[in-house]
């Protein structure tokens, strides 16, 4: 049962973010300052503070919403009673983007954002049969920086031009920039360019994807048992890669909650009392 709290603090809406249950997040800060700023919320869209009934409609109104603006005053409180009024379950972020960044919580780089995902939905394309980077990096997009994010998969030598027939980014394959670095997979990459990198769970997460990834279980003990889940996924999907998709992020969803708030949890036999 939904409580309707009508401010949600940075620390409550983080905990959420990364997971399926994340609301969906309305960045309404002024057309200029959006303009101007160099980070948005994880998975947030910019709308017009002062036109929320020419946009509520398109959000799901089985699901809750946030809206942000700078600090969390009139212009977010405007659009969050608005919606109120209009039956969604919407909550105003508390203290708005200052409150979160003086918290320390990450933003996603704005240049980066615009420039591969201008419009929504975005789409993406990459290889089909995906195993490890092509659903940690699907992930990292539904996630972080799209929820509504179209992912299509193709033979190899049709990535490219699928992308420029379709206007879909390229990602995990030779010659693109979201790819491969090094030694470094393309999680590691989208992870960077998207200014995500010092997010500590994050950058947790992008070792064991890149343990398991290139066969370098030294850099996470987590890393062969990715690889061994994901093998295993793969071998049941077989040619469907959306419902490998569907059943991969509850394993990164998991990873990442892991991460976050149970890295450090141990378990023995004999069971002890509590």
């Amino acid at each position: 049962m939904w409580v309707p709290s009508f401010f949600i603090s940075p620390s409550e809406l983080w905990t959420a973010i990364g997971t399926a249950r994340a609301p969906q997040l309305v960045d309404v800060r002024r057309g200029e300052v959006y303009a101007s700023a160099t980070g948005v919320l994880p998975g947030s869209v910019w709308r017009e503070p002062t036109d929320v009934a020419s946009w509520m409609t398109a959000l799901d109104r089985a699901r809750p919403v946030v809206v942000a603006c700078r600090q969390g005053h009139q212009l977010s409180q405007l659009a969050g009673a608005a919606l109120r009024a209009a039956g969604l379950k919407a909550q105003v972020l508390e203290g708005g983007y200052e409150a979160w960044s003086a918290a320390g919580l990450p933003l996603v780089e704005k240049a980066a954002l615009d420039r591969f995902a201008p419009t929504r939905p975005s789409l993406w394309v990459t290889r089909r049969r995906p195993k490890i980077d092509r659903i940690a990096c699907p992930w990292l997009i539904r996630r972080f920086l799209d929820p509504q994010a179209r992912i299509l998969f193709v033979d190899p030598p049709e990535v490219g031009n699928v992308a420029t027939e379709s206007g879909a980014v390229p990602f995990d394959i030779e010659g693109v920039e979201l790819s491969h670095g090094g030694e470094r997979c393309s999680f590691d990459t989208m992870l960077k360019v998207f200014g995500l990198e010092g997010e500590p769970a994050l950058a947790r997460l992008a070792l064991i994807v890149r343990g398991a990834d290139t066969a370098r279980f030294d850099l996470a003990p987590e890393a062969a048992g990715l690889l061994a889940v994901s093998l295993g996924l793969s071998a049941l999907a077989g040619d469907d890669d959306h419902a490998l998709l569907e059943r991969g992020f509850a394993v990164y969803d998991g990873l990442f909650a892991w991460a976050r708030f149970a890295a450090g949890e141990r378990h023995n036999w004999p069971a002890k009392a509590a």
